[in-house]
């Protein structure tokens, strides 16, 4: 009977999966095509403004992320100052403007080396983020990878992983303390179910995204 009630969740949130797909596919597909083109074509400061968002919507929204990344621009990421930083997040009404302004500036050591790391395997260059980069945990370090292009990495924030709790791909929503192998554990799950629906994990968070809150953000 509990085999029977997780296949029958799955089945739900596949057949769910594919008719979001039929309204917003082209729009997932275009997201992402935006995505690699970042990671593919766009400059150290481009990467570098892609990591700050990265920074800044960690235990905040997206959307007003997207807002702060265009207020301030990748210039600004590289070159205000802690104060105008601070300035700026408050104009937006960030939560932490003061630690997020903190963590950009002292994550500057890295432009320059953006490019390259993106051509290091995907294990690799994500454990070094987390490792190594204020404000970046194991999911915002999956998040910015995601975000230049990278198809196999899963964003386990609240809203995928309530998800994943629903419908039983997982028996509880953890608390975000991650370390590598807890969150490999949790993204392996997913995983799975991606080769399922036949997406990769990068565009099956756009298509669950969208579920939990009727928006495609990135």
């Amino acid at each position: 009977m509990i085999h029977s009630n997780i296949t029958n969740s799955l089945d739900i949130l596949v057949n769910k999966i594919e008719d979001v797909k039929l309204t917003i596919k082209d729009e997932v597909e275009r997201r992402f095509e935006e995505f690699k083109d970042i990671g593919k074509n766009g400059d150290e400061l481009d990467l570098f403004s892609e990591l700050s968002f990265c920074v800044l919507t960690a235990n905040w929204r997206a959307k007003g992320g997207i807002k702060a990344q265009k207020l301030i621009t990748k210039e600004g990421f590289a070159y205000y100052n802690e104060e105008q930083l601070i300035s700026k997040l408050k104009e937006v009404g960030h939560r932490f403007p003061n630690a997020r302004s903190r963590y950009i500036v002292e994550n500057r050591w890295i432009i320059g080396s953006l490019k390259d790391l993106l051509q290091k395997d995907i294990l690799e260059s994500r454990r070094f983020l987390a490792e190594n980069v204020k404000g970046i945990s194991w999911k915002e370090a999956s998040h910015f990878l995601r975000n230049v292009g990278k198809e196999d990495v899963a964003i386990l924030d609240k809203h995928i992983l309530r998800v994943m709790n629903d419908y039983n791909l997982v028996k509880e929503v953890p608390k975000p303390s991650w370390t590598e192998k807890k969150y490999t554990k949790f993204e392996k799950e997913l995983r799975a179910f991606s080769k399922i629906v036949g997406e990769p994990l990068g565009k099956l968070d756009l298509y669950l995204w969208y579920m939990e809150t009727g928006q495609i953000d990135k």
